[in-house]
Protein backbone atom coordinates (compact mmCIF):
# COMPACT_ATOMS: atom_id res chain seq x y z
CA UNK A 1 0.00 0.00 0.00
CA UNK A 2 1.47 3.55 -1.10
CA UNK A 3 2.47 5.69 1.91
CA UNK A 4 0.05 8.51 2.91
CA UNK A 5 1.50 11.53 1.33
CA UNK A 6 0.01 13.70 4.44
CA UNK A 7 1.51 11.03 6.48
CA UNK A 8 5.06 11.49 4.95
CA UNK A 9 4.90 15.39 4.79
CA UNK A 10 4.32 14.80 9.13
CA UNK A 11 7.54 12.42 9.51
CA UNK A 12 9.51 15.02 7.30
CA UNK A 13 8.89 17.70 9.98
CA UNK A 14 9.43 15.89 12.49
CA UNK A 15 12.72 14.90 11.54
CA UNK A 16 13.78 18.63 9.84
CA UNK A 17 12.54 19.64 13.78
CA UNK A 18 15.62 17.89 15.58
CA UNK A 19 17.89 19.63 12.89
CA UNK A 20 16.66 22.97 13.08
CA UNK A 21 17.31 22.14 17.36
CA UNK A 22 20.59 21.20 16.52
CA UNK A 23 21.97 23.94 14.57
CA UNK A 24 19.98 26.89 16.42
CA UNK A 25 22.02 25.41 19.53
CA UNK A 26 25.35 25.18 17.83
CA UNK A 27 25.14 28.71 16.10
CA UNK A 28 24.40 30.25 19.47
CA UNK A 29 27.36 28.47 20.98
CA UNK A 30 29.24 28.90 18.12
CA UNK A 31 28.62 31.94 16.19
CA UNK A 32 30.04 33.36 13.23
CA UNK A 33 28.78 37.01 13.05
CA UNK A 34 28.17 39.10 16.05
CA UNK A 35 24.24 39.29 17.09
CA UNK A 36 22.63 42.86 17.03
CA UNK A 37 20.90 43.94 19.66
CA UNK A 38 17.75 44.12 17.78
CA UNK A 39 18.13 40.29 16.79
CA UNK A 40 18.62 38.83 20.31
CA UNK A 41 15.39 37.63 22.11
CA UNK A 42 12.49 35.88 21.25
CA UNK A 43 10.77 38.43 18.72
CA UNK A 44 12.27 38.31 15.47
CA UNK A 45 12.60 34.45 16.09
CA UNK A 46 8.81 34.13 17.48
CA UNK A 47 8.12 36.28 13.53
CA UNK A 48 9.78 33.53 11.71
CA UNK A 49 8.59 30.55 13.15
CA UNK A 50 5.19 31.60 13.27
CA UNK A 51 5.61 31.96 9.43
CA UNK A 52 7.00 28.40 9.29
CA UNK A 53 3.64 27.48 11.32
CA UNK A 54 1.39 28.98 9.23
CA UNK A 55 2.86 27.62 6.23
CA UNK A 56 3.39 24.11 7.65
CA UNK A 57 -0.59 24.24 7.18
CA UNK A 58 -0.64 25.42 3.94
CA UNK A 59 1.64 23.14 2.91
CA UNK A 60 -0.70 20.24 4.16
CA UNK A 61 -3.64 21.85 2.54
CA UNK A 62 -1.89 22.84 -1.33
CA UNK A 63 1.65 21.82 -1.28
CA UNK A 64 1.16 18.21 -0.52
CA UNK A 65 -1.96 17.62 -2.23
CA UNK A 66 -1.11 19.53 -5.29
CA UNK A 67 2.31 17.80 -5.54
CA UNK A 68 0.72 14.37 -4.66
CA UNK A 69 -1.79 14.96 -7.65
CA UNK A 70 0.98 16.29 -10.20
CA UNK A 71 2.94 13.25 -9.34
CA UNK A 72 -0.12 11.11 -9.84
CA UNK A 73 -1.02 12.28 -13.08
CA UNK A 74 2.55 12.24 -14.79
CA UNK A 75 2.79 10.13 -17.77
CA UNK A 76 4.49 6.97 -17.66
CA UNK A 77 6.92 7.56 -20.40
CA UNK A 78 10.07 7.63 -18.42
CA UNK A 79 12.87 4.81 -19.94
CA UNK A 80 14.15 2.00 -17.33
CA UNK A 81 17.39 3.71 -16.52
CA UNK A 82 15.58 6.47 -14.97
CA UNK A 83 14.17 4.66 -12.29
CA UNK A 84 15.40 3.68 -8.96
CA UNK A 85 18.46 5.42 -7.13
CA UNK A 86 19.92 6.76 -10.63
CA UNK A 87 16.14 7.90 -11.39
CA UNK A 88 16.22 9.66 -7.82
CA UNK A 89 19.48 11.40 -8.18
CA UNK A 90 18.61 12.45 -11.85
CA UNK A 91 15.39 13.87 -10.24
CA UNK A 92 17.13 15.64 -7.57
CA UNK A 93 19.70 17.68 -9.66
CA UNK A 94 16.70 18.65 -11.99
CA UNK A 95 14.57 19.76 -9.07
CA UNK A 96 17.94 21.63 -7.58
CA UNK A 97 18.18 23.39 -11.12
CA UNK A 98 14.14 24.21 -11.23
CA UNK A 99 14.43 25.78 -7.87
CA UNK A 100 17.79 27.54 -9.10
CA UNK A 101 15.45 29.49 -11.82
CA UNK A 102 12.57 29.64 -10.01
CA UNK A 103 14.61 31.45 -7.09
CA UNK A 104 16.26 34.10 -9.68
CA UNK A 105 12.43 34.31 -11.11
CA UNK A 106 11.58 35.29 -7.99
CA UNK A 107 14.12 38.33 -7.67
CA UNK A 108 13.59 39.12 -11.30
CA UNK A 109 10.00 39.34 -11.87
CA UNK A 110 8.66 42.33 -9.30
CA UNK A 111 5.29 40.34 -8.84
CA UNK A 112 6.82 37.04 -7.21
CA UNK A 113 9.75 39.53 -5.52
CA UNK A 114 7.03 41.52 -3.35
CA UNK A 115 6.43 37.94 -1.73
CA UNK A 116 10.04 36.94 -1.68
CA UNK A 117 11.26 40.10 -0.11
CA UNK A 118 9.51 39.13 3.00
CA UNK A 119 12.33 36.13 3.28
CA UNK A 120 14.77 39.36 2.69
CA UNK A 121 14.49 41.59 4.95
CA UNK A 122 15.48 39.92 7.94
CA UNK A 123 18.11 42.06 9.44
CA UNK A 124 19.96 39.00 10.94
CA UNK A 125 20.09 35.21 9.63
CA UNK A 126 20.17 32.17 11.36
CA UNK A 127 18.09 28.81 11.41
CA UNK A 128 14.93 30.91 11.74
CA UNK A 129 15.25 32.66 8.65
CA UNK A 130 15.23 29.69 6.43
CA UNK A 131 11.84 29.26 6.95
CA UNK A 132 10.77 32.93 6.62
CA UNK A 133 8.82 32.83 3.59
CA UNK A 134 5.22 34.32 3.01
CA UNK A 135 2.24 31.76 2.43
CA UNK A 136 1.81 33.54 -1.02
CA UNK A 137 5.68 32.45 -2.20
CA UNK A 138 5.06 28.85 -0.82
CA UNK A 139 1.67 28.62 -2.80
CA UNK A 140 2.97 30.13 -6.03
CA UNK A 141 5.75 27.70 -5.73
CA UNK A 142 4.12 24.29 -5.77
CA UNK A 143 1.85 25.72 -8.51
CA UNK A 144 4.68 26.53 -10.63
CA UNK A 145 6.33 23.38 -10.02
CA UNK A 146 3.61 21.30 -10.79
CA UNK A 147 3.89 21.30 -14.86
CA UNK A 148 7.48 20.34 -14.21
CA UNK A 149 6.36 17.30 -12.12
CA UNK A 150 3.80 16.58 -15.22
CA UNK A 151 5.84 16.96 -17.48
CA UNK A 152 8.79 14.94 -16.32
CA UNK A 153 6.77 12.11 -14.49
CA UNK A 154 8.43 12.79 -10.96
CA UNK A 155 7.33 10.57 -8.17
CA UNK A 156 5.92 11.70 -4.99
CA UNK A 157 9.00 10.45 -3.45
CA UNK A 158 11.89 12.38 -5.19
CA UNK A 159 9.88 15.36 -4.13
CA UNK A 160 9.66 14.65 -0.97
CA UNK A 161 13.06 13.74 -0.87
CA UNK A 162 13.83 16.74 -2.41
CA UNK A 163 12.15 19.04 -0.13
CA UNK A 164 13.44 17.60 2.71
CA UNK A 165 17.38 17.71 1.13
CA UNK A 166 16.28 21.79 0.79
CA UNK A 167 15.12 22.28 4.01
CA UNK A 168 18.19 20.56 5.61
CA UNK A 169 20.45 22.91 3.11
CA UNK A 170 18.54 25.72 4.11
CA UNK A 171 18.72 25.19 7.62
CA UNK A 172 22.32 24.79 7.52
CA UNK A 173 23.27 27.80 4.96
CA UNK A 174 21.20 30.64 6.59
CA UNK A 175 22.41 29.42 10.08
CA UNK A 176 25.11 31.87 11.65
CA UNK A 177 26.97 28.51 12.68
CA UNK A 178 30.99 29.64 12.43
CA UNK A 179 33.01 26.63 10.72
CA UNK A 180 35.98 25.65 10.56
CA UNK A 181 37.97 27.69 7.64
CA UNK A 182 39.34 24.24 5.95
CA UNK A 183 35.79 22.63 5.82
CA UNK A 184 33.94 25.96 4.49
CA UNK A 185 36.38 25.68 1.32
CA UNK A 186 35.87 21.95 1.35
CA UNK A 187 32.36 22.17 1.22
CA UNK A 188 31.72 25.53 -0.92
CA UNK A 189 33.23 24.00 -4.49
CA UNK A 190 30.07 21.74 -4.41
CA UNK A 191 27.12 22.56 -1.29
CA UNK A 192 25.89 26.20 -0.91
CA UNK A 193 27.43 27.10 2.74
CA UNK A 194 26.74 29.83 5.23
CA UNK A 195 29.82 31.83 4.31
CA UNK A 196 28.45 31.42 0.28
CA UNK A 197 24.53 32.25 0.70
CA UNK A 198 25.07 34.96 3.48
CA UNK A 199 26.20 37.02 0.63
CA UNK A 200 23.13 36.56 -1.25
CA UNK A 201 21.24 38.71 1.94
CA UNK A 202 23.57 41.57 1.82
CA UNK A 203 21.85 44.69 1.73
CA UNK A 204 23.96 45.54 -1.18
CA UNK A 205 21.51 44.92 -4.38
CA UNK A 206 24.11 43.81 -6.45
CA UNK A 207 24.93 40.76 -3.81
CA UNK A 208 21.27 40.25 -2.88
CA UNK A 209 20.65 39.79 -6.36
CA UNK A 210 23.22 36.86 -6.86
CA UNK A 211 24.28 33.14 -5.48
CA UNK A 212 20.55 32.03 -6.34
CA UNK A 213 21.66 28.00 -5.66
CA UNK A 214 20.13 26.60 -2.93
CA UNK A 215 21.83 22.91 -2.52
CA UNK A 216 24.71 22.57 -5.36
CA UNK A 217 26.80 25.95 -5.54
CA UNK A 218 27.63 24.91 -9.41
CA UNK A 219 24.60 26.91 -10.82
CA UNK A 220 25.84 29.95 -9.65
CA UNK A 221 29.28 29.35 -11.34
CA UNK A 222 27.99 28.21 -14.39
CA UNK A 223 24.83 30.37 -15.06
CA UNK A 224 27.37 33.42 -13.60
CA UNK A 225 25.24 34.68 -10.85
CA UNK A 226 28.39 34.64 -8.60
CA UNK A 227 28.50 37.88 -6.07
CA UNK A 228 31.71 39.51 -6.42
CA UNK A 229 32.20 40.59 -2.50
CA UNK A 230 32.90 37.81 0.30
CA UNK A 231 31.10 37.66 3.34
CA UNK A 232 32.20 39.73 6.46
CA UNK A 233 31.36 39.13 10.00
CA UNK A 234 29.23 42.61 10.38
CA UNK A 235 27.48 43.00 7.07
CA UNK A 236 24.59 44.96 6.87
CA UNK A 237 21.75 42.65 6.49
CA UNK A 238 18.15 43.32 5.11
CA UNK A 239 16.01 46.30 5.56
CA UNK A 240 12.69 45.26 8.32
CA UNK A 241 11.24 47.62 10.13
CA UNK A 242 12.48 47.15 13.94
CA UNK A 243 8.92 47.21 14.88
CA UNK A 244 7.43 44.66 12.62
CA UNK A 245 4.70 42.32 13.25
CA UNK A 246 3.78 38.92 11.97
CA UNK A 247 0.40 40.91 10.55
CA UNK A 248 3.05 43.16 8.78
CA UNK A 249 4.80 40.78 7.16
CA UNK A 250 1.87 39.02 5.77
CA UNK A 251 0.94 42.35 4.79
CA UNK A 252 4.56 43.58 3.26
CA UNK A 253 3.80 42.31 -0.32
CA UNK A 254 0.49 43.96 -0.54
CA UNK A 255 1.82 47.18 0.85
CA UNK A 256 1.72 50.61 -2.18
CA UNK A 257 5.49 50.86 -1.85
CA UNK A 258 7.47 47.50 -1.11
Amino acid sequence: MPADPTHLALLKAGLLLGWFALLFVLERARPAAPVPEEARGWRRVGRNLGLWLLNAGLSLALVVPVSAWAAAQGAGWRPGWWTGWAGLALDLLVLDLWIYWWHRANHALPVLWRFHRVHHLDRFLDTSTAVRFHAGEVALSALARAPLVLALAIPLSSLLAFEALVTLAALFHHSNLRLPARLERALAPVLVTPGHHWMHHHRDDADTHSHYATLLSLWDRLFASRARNARTPGMALGLERPDCTLAGLLAEPFRREP
